[in-house]
């Protein structure tokens, strides 16, 4: 009998104090966030983030009495629920990409509580069934599931929080026991759509894609539809490309080259960067980064939080940050890996993909390897919606972590 088991209704003790601990850090560093020089919005955040805290609480010791068999039930239900906020959200939304809900004194961001939906849906789905998908037709269920909430936030619009349901399907697909060949099939019109601004480059993909359909040869209308998908995929790369809004457009180039224009849209990358670089070995000291101090960091206590833990911590600090998100992503996945309930098991691993997809984009754009996508880093910025969606699935693998 393990340790966890012997701590009724908790589950994995270990993972429960992880959690706290780096939600603690996380308010410790939005509080360090709002001391500037110059009053901005990050002023006195940190008090807000604490009430949502207590509230992700409450939503972590709810789920976590859910059942597995009843959160499979409930699934349905909902998600259901979901793709109606994340309709609803495109008629009434608020907020600078009109993708928030106003409820009373709070405000909601139904494409966080989609993500846990999508997760619990096709755990149901796929969980069941794994192995037997010897044809990308099998896949059509998981792919309608996350292909609606998708589009929807798409049309938010939200490439972020896109991603995060591209990367759902795929750990779904490959904790079902999906072959890894068939999961890259899919994504590879993905890939065509990014490289399509360039015909020379998407020819040499598709030239690639092709290439592993003969040397494969699964059935023929599959390797059609692969095909035929990447075409389109690459003849619709300038049309999605002149929907997107013009900030997201500048954040893609600004990737590029921070550099064309570094006093406007390259602004957040430049200053991040060298905030980051500033740090040094143990950093300016807490709450007093010089970059964030002067307000020349941007978006200070959200998506470029990491970047005031460098700057003020230095390289000290964010080894100490990221050995606890290694813990942490280790204990999710050991709880998925010995439950041996299929459902949970996905729920668990999902989860998993969602924590490891929001820390290695936000690192990423923090130091400039990727765009700036404003997906948060997890525990640590400010945001109460992902913060309780959060919770609410680390409830979900307790009790997983409870049942195994």
């Amino acid at each position: 009998m393990t340790v966890s088991r012997r701590i009724p209704g908790i589950g994995d003790p270990t993972l429960l104090a992880l959690i706290v601990l780096l939600t603690g850090l996380g308010i410790a560093m939005i509080y360090s966030a709002g001391q500037v020089d110059i009053r901005s919005l990050a002023t006195g955040i940190w008090l807000r983030q604490l009430t949502w805290f207590a509230v992700a609480i409450v939503a972590l010791a709810v789920t976590s009495r859910f059942s597995i068999r009843f959160l499979e039930w409930l699934a349905p239900l909902f998600y259901a629920t979901s793709i109606l906020l994340l309709l609803l959200v495109l008629v009434i939304g608020t907020g600078p990409s009109g993708s928030w809900l106003e409820l009373g004194p709070a405000r909601v961001q139904p494409a966080e509580v989609a993500k846990l939906a999508t997760i619990l849906m096709l755990a149901r789905v796929l969980g069941g069934d794994r192995g037997g998908y010897d044809r990308l037709v099998m896949l059509w269920k998981p792919l309608l599931l996350v292909v609606v909430p998708l589009g929807l936030v798409l049309r938010q619009p939200d490439l972020g929080s896109a991603l995060v349901y591209a990367v759902i399907l795929i750990a779904a697909l490959f904790w079902a026991g999906v072959p890894l060949f068939r999961i890259f099939l899919l994504v590879t019109p993905g890939v065509g759509l990014l490289l399509g601004f360039n015909w020379i480059v998407w020819g040499g993909w598709f030239l690639i894609v092709a290439t592993c359909l003969y040397i494969d040869r699964p059935y023929m209308p599959d390797s059609v539809g692969v095909l035929l998908a990447n075409v389109a995929a690459g003849a619709l790369t300038l049309p999605v490309w002149n929907s997107l809004a013009d900030y997201q457009r500048n954040r893609l180039l600004i990737f590029l080259d921070p550099e064309i224009d570094p006093l406007g849209s390259g602004w957040q990358l430049v200053q991040s960067k060298v905030a980051v670089g500033s740090g040094g070995l143990l950093g300016a000291g807490f709450a007093q980064g010089p970059q964030k101090r002067l307000a020349f960091l941007p978006e200070q206590h959200t998506d470029f939080i990491f970047s005031v833990v460098a700057e003020e911590l230095g390289f000290v600090g964010v080894a100490v940050f990221l050995v606890l998100f290694a813990l942490l992503l280790y204990r999710v996945l050991r709880t998925a890996v010995d439950t041996e309930d299929d459902f949970g098991g996905s729920v668990a691993f999902c989860v998993f993909a969602v924590l490891f997809a929001h820390l290695a984009v936000n690192l990423g754009m923090t130091i400039g390897m990727l765009p700036i996508t404003g997906l948060p880093l997890p525990l640590v910025s400010y945001g109460g919606s992902f913060l309780v969606v959060l919770y609410a699935g680390f409830g979900m693998v307790q009790r997983v972590a409870w049942e195994k």
